[in-house]
């Protein structure tokens, strides 16, 4: 079994309380808006919960993997070695009993209003936010449940096309919370398109089967990039830190500042901050609890995801199996649908959509689809070169040689052509991980989650230039 890091000292868990003691104090220094408080005690638990994530998840059980060579890269120091597999599960365990003890606290304004209310006739009706509580509890049993499934995945090995539907399930909580509140389905339509449809349009059930497919492509986009060294949970913190990221530009704080959109195209500029003009939101409150939702989910999130990352680098003492790339997805997709960002969440996930939208020849059976595609490895020179795709059974179709011409002409793939005849015998397998390979070259899986972390943070970049900069340019208004 590979040796496995040293897990942190006591002078973390000090460094942590001596930090979640400065959130506390600082509001009673200068006091921030009500909307914030809890926050702060949220904090304390994200920091308490990333020390947690990095004790335990180092002391994963050691079961040997079901494909050894086929479904993780072992370096050479650790390959054929015993390692824990699944520990997204412990990562996973560690979140949703935080989200569950966070649950008073989270409503702590609507408790001690109704503890403080008084009524000269001894009666008291407090009017608590039973909507938001549902909203809340409905999110934590679709995480559960995404738990759950992703356990079963790991443990029985469900083939691809029982996968799909796997999210769906998980999301029917969020669904008929959604349904029952009376949720919006109207979107707005584009500028372009005003002409056609009007304003406004009312998608009606097409926006919960909207809302069905985002969990799903949250989910599986982490399971479908995946394979190597800290791949999956890297992605989870640079999408959460851009969530949050998102989160704290509608949030009130004591200092205001401009944010020069002109420069980007944009007719005018956005003002961050004020006290009491509650960020991005302009003293929108329904926008703030939305927002502070968000962070409710993402800040132990994140914790959990960085502390896992510490065993999960490489070269790997832990790997997450797909119960993380389920939770993690699903997280996602709940404060994307409850806090009403899709399309904001969606531009964070650049990356995932293009390696889907790649793999699609794959996926939808045009191009022979093996259950791993991961790069293949040289155990003598330890590099990662793109792996291979045969055409053993059967050539490929006109439709199939189109497309991989198009795409190799493009620089996404590599083809082998057949000398004799002229036809494709083979093909890179069509995933990011694997173009990164053919246009970079062969290198070290280390040096490839680098290049896929840095192609995060470029789309998440993108994605803020694209949120905040160009989208004044299809839609007029204030959209939030």
């Amino acid at each position: 079994m590979p040796t496995p890091r040293p897990l942190p000292s006591t002078s973390l868990l000090v460094a942590c309380i001596a930090v979640a003691t400065w959130f506390v104090v600082r509001p009673f220094i200068d006091p921030f808006p009500p909307a914030s408080d809890t926050l702060h005690f949220r904090r304390i638990l994200a920091l308490c919960t990333r020390r947690d994530a990095v004790y335990h998840s180092g002391r994963g059980a050691c079961v040997h993997p079901r494909k050894p060579e086929g479904h993780r890269i072992y370096s050479n120091s650790t390959r054929a070695q015993c390692a824990p597999e699944s520990q997204g599960l412990v990562c996973a365990a560690i979140y949703i009993l935080l989200l569950i003890l966070f649950i008073p606290f989270a409503f702590s304004d609507a408790i001690s209003s109704a503890a403080s209310a008084k009524d000269v006739e001894g009666i008291v009706v407090t009017e608590f936010p039973h909507y938001q509580l549902s909203v809340y509890l409905s999110s934590l049993l679709s995480l559960l449940i995404a738990t759950m499934l992703g356990f079963l995945d790991d443990v029985f090995d469900i083939r691809w096309r029982h996968k799909i539907p796997i999210p769906i399930i998980a999301s029917i909580p969020l669904l008929m919370v959604y349904y029952a509140e009376r949720g919006n389905t109207h979107v707005v339509v584009p500028l372009p398109l005003r002409f056609l449809f009007g304003t406004l349009v009312n998608l009606g059930p097409l926006y919960y089967i909207y809302m069905s497919l985002l969990s799903t492509f949250a989910t599986n986009s982490f399971n479908i990039l995946a394979g190597i060294n800290g791949s999956e949970v890297s992605q989870a913190v640079i999408i959460a830190l851009s969530v949050i990221l998102n989160d704290l530009l509608y949030l009130p704080w004591p200092l205001d500042f401009r944010i020069p959109l002109h420069l980007l195209g944009s007719r005018k500029e956005v003002e961050i901050g004020g006290v009491w003009s509650a960020g991005m939101a302009y003293g929108s409150r329904e926008l703030v609890e939305r927002h502070l939702f968000s962070l409710y989910f993402m800040l132990p999130l994140l914790a959990v995801c960085t502390g896992f990352m510490y065993h999960n680098w490489y070269p790997a003492r832990a790997f997450p199996g797909d119960t993380l790339c389920y939770v993690t997805g699903m997280a996602f997709a709940v404060v994307g649908i409850q806090a009403h960002f899709s399309k904001t969440l969606l531009l964070f996930f650049i990356p995932q959509i293009f390696n889907f939208l790649l793999s699609c020849p794959q996926l939808f059976g045009l191009v022979p689809c093996p259950r791993h595609r991961v790069p293949r490895i040289d155990h003598d020179t330890n590099l990662l070169y793109p792996s291979q795709a045969p055409f053993e059974q059967k050539p490929p179709s006109k439709l199939a040689t189109l497309i991989l011409r198009v795409l190799s002409t493009l620089g996404l793939a590599k083809l082998t052509i057949e000398p004799s005849t002229g036809a494709i015998a083979s093909t890179t397998n069509l995933t990011i991980l694997n173009f990164f390979l053919v246009r970079l070259g062969p290198m070290t899986e280390k040096r490839l989650v680098q290049v896929l972390m840095a192609a995060q943070v470029g789309g998440s970049v993108l994605a803020f230039v694209v949120r905040y900069g160009l989208a004044g340019l299809v839609y007029d208004g204030n959209r939030r």
